[in-house]
């Protein structure tokens, strides 16, 4: 009795697509021999197995020529799909050869999109040129889960802990600052105590954010009241509100600085609100080699703040 294994049978391959392209590109089997560099006869052989293995026919010959039939269109409109996809991954695989071809995947605060972030990638790109950023904000707790997902080159949050499978590593800590409407009186201050801000109008950030409680615990302290009215999750929307002249408020220096103008100005403070940004790494993505360049580039836009405007 005889126990050997049965042959598998055939199955289409990617050549038998190959030709199939080729075949509806040319128009005819043998321009397609000439762009598949073989001859006409081994792809009209290849064409006839699949035809064979898929049990319909792609082609009807009229008069000496080939004409797709509708199973043949439809299949086509799939193999260029594919295609375009093949190719892709072709020109990718090419692009990682190239030295400037690096693509960093970079996931931060809102609020660091639109300050410090901005600096740091203008630093690195006289640097380095040609190097592709891709920028996605997402709060906490989300841009935690994300980091610890791997999904990401590089973060940047305000939590020191590292979420699991990252690493933390802190940039210079920098004091919190006075944002006010340019014509305000107290903009002829160099520097503003906690007393400055009594009875004034002032925007705060959210009630569960961590530097809204230590801000109203400084004030608290000193015995100060202000008239809180107004308060909003971002830093940003914060600074859009004080140049509106509707108060007064305290945040991070790096937004201060970057929404400064005309309308708005920062001053520094009497008491001290430490303010630090962490950058994430992640330990178990592959490396990207440029990221160290940026890191290096946010230490140096981090340490290069100014404290004061004034």
């Amino acid at each position: 009795m005889n126990n050997a294994p049965s042959a598998l049978p055939e199955r289409i391959s990617h050549r038998h697509i190959e030709v199939f392209r080729a075949v509806m590109l040319a128009g005819g089997v043998t321009a397609a021999a000439q762009l598949l560099f073989t001859s006409q006869p081994t792809v009209s052989r290849e064409l006839a197995r699949l035809e064979q293995l898929l049990g319909y026919a792609l082609f009807e010959r009229v008069q000496g020529r080939l004409r797709p039939t509708a199973r043949a269109l439809a299949l086509w409109a799939e193999v260029q799909r594919s295609w375009q996809g093949l190719e892709r991954v072709v020109d990718r695989a090419l692009e990682l050869g190239q030295a400037h071809s690096a693509h960093v995947r970079v996931l931060c605060l809102p609020a660091l999109s639109h300050a410090l972030l901005p600096g740091a990638l203008a630093q690195l790109q006289a640097a380095h040129g040609g190097l592709q950023v891709s920028i996605t904000t997402q709060e906490s707790p989300l841009l935690q889960e994300w980091m610890a997902a791997q999904r990401f080159d590089l973060g940047l949050a305000e939590l020191a802990d590292a979420p699991p499978g990252t690493r933390s590593l802190p940039l210079p800590a920098r004091d919190e600052v006075a944002v006010l409407p340019a014509n305000h009186p107290l903009a002829q201050r160099k520097r503003l105590t906690a007393q400055d801000f009594a009875g004034q109008p002032f925007i705060s950030l959210a009630r569960d954010d961590p530097y809204r409680l230590q801000i109203d615990a400084v004030f608290e302290q000193a015995g100060v009241q202000r008239q809180l009215g107004l308060e909003t999750a971002s830093a940003v929307s914060v600074c859009a509100l004080v140049q509106q002249g509707l108060g007064l408020a305290i945040v991070n220096p790096y937004t201060a600085q970057a929404c400064a103008g005309p309308k708005l100005v920062l001053r520094p403070l009497a008491f001290s609100i430490p303010y630090q940004v962490h950058v994430l790494l992640p330990q178990h993505r592959p490396a990207e080699p440029a990221v160290d360049a940026l890191v290096a580039a946010l230490q140096q836009a981090s340490t290069a703040l100014r404290p004061s405007a004034a």
